[in-house]
């Protein structure tokens, strides 16, 4: 059994929307300084992290009304999330390393667990603030250094809290607030290089 409210449920679909709009910012605003390959790897990265965040949040409002248990929702987020932000850190590292060509690595398929998507997660997400680190400092906004390292560690609580178990009420909520402070400085960190003029600064 799952404590979830009806406005717990909608609270999830916050830091989701958060995340969408710093995603279509970066889209937009690094799109002429990627090679085709490195923004393909990006964009399908963004819209995969997106959809797990939403499909997860669409399962506890079903649960939380009581129209069903669609766990399927809740078991893809992991697989789904972690390869959506490698792919996008992958892609950041691309378009600032100026790669020609590059191999995309698979998860062998003997690992049943879950390590090797929270190693991925990891992976994709300090490589996309590491690469949005880099050029908040060649913007000269160096201050932006700081949102995007307290970005990665609200993501970094905010898995190790998913991880423990028990489902209390007063959990999901601390999930929720994380989630949501860390989805709030992304945005915070992407809008701001945004209007400093990330998209007309030149070749990265």
């Amino acid at each position: 059994m799952y404590e979830f409210s009806v406005p717990m449920a909608l609270t999830d679909f916050i830091p989701v929307a958060l995340f969408a709009v710093a995603a279509v910012l970066m889209q937009r605003d690094l799109y002429n300084k990627m090679p085709k390959y490195a923004y393909a790897c990006f964009a399908a990265g963004c819209v995969n992290a997106f959809l797990a965040g939403f499909l997860k949040a669409l399962w506890k409002l079903l649960y939380a009304l009581g129209v069903c248990d669609f766990q399927v929702l809740n078991t893809v987020f992991l697989p789904v999330q972690s390869i959506g932000l490698l792919l996008t850190g992958f892609g950041l590292i691309l378009m600032l390393c100026g790669r020609k060509k590059a191999m995309l690595a698979a998860a062998p398929p003997v690992f049943a667990g879950t390590f090797v998507f929270i190693a991925m997660m990891v992976l994709g997400l300090g490589a996309m603030c590491a690469c949005l680190s880099v050029l908040a400092a060649r913007m000269k906004k160096k201050g932006l250094i700081t949102v995007f390292a307290l970005t990665f560690l609200c993501y970094m609580a905010m898995g190790y809290l998913a991880s423990r178990e028990g489902n209390s009420a007063a959990m999901n909520w601390i999930e929720q607030r994380i989630n949501t402070l860390g989805q709030t400085l992304l945005l915070f960190g992407v809008a701001t290089l945004h209007k400093a003029g990330l998209r007309e600064l030149g070749t990265v």
